[in-house]
């Protein structure tokens, strides 16, 4: 069993930066896959970024150079530094473990509870 709770989410201008924390429990940390996905009303929810191992890193295209992943093994923590923001990167947003890498939702077996981040115009 995993445990996984997200937080950092809050409002924030356009342009204006955030970063999110994962903090992980129960589990060898270090072998898992950690991504992050976000939702917004009405969407379906939507791959962020993934990290694995110690430093490898996947992004979906069309948030690469804006928003950066890591992990610290030794705090059992992921996080996502998101830069530049925009109304559109509205959502809920998500932390998830898995063992395979991947940008499919049902390829990760636990979630955190979600942060919500607004981006104002």
């Amino acid at each position: 069993q995993v445990q996984l709770v997200d937080s950092g989410g809050g409002l924030v201008q356009a342009g204006g930066s955030l970063r999110l924390s994962c903090a992980a429990s129960g589990r060898a940390f270090s072998t898992s896959v950690m991504g992050w996905f976000r939702q917004a009303p009405g969407k379906e929810r939507e791959f962020v970024a993934a990290t694995w191992g110690f430093g490898h890193t996947y992004y979906a295209d069309s948030l690469k150079g804006r928003f950066t992943i890591s992990r610290d093994n030794d705090k059992n923590t992921v996080y996502l530094q998101m830069d530049s923001l925009k109304p559109e990167d509205t959502a809920v947003y998500y932390c998830a473990a898995g063992g395979r890498i991947s940008g499919a939702p049902s390829h990760y077996d636990y979630w955190g509870q979600g942060t919500q981040v607004t981006v104002s115009s």
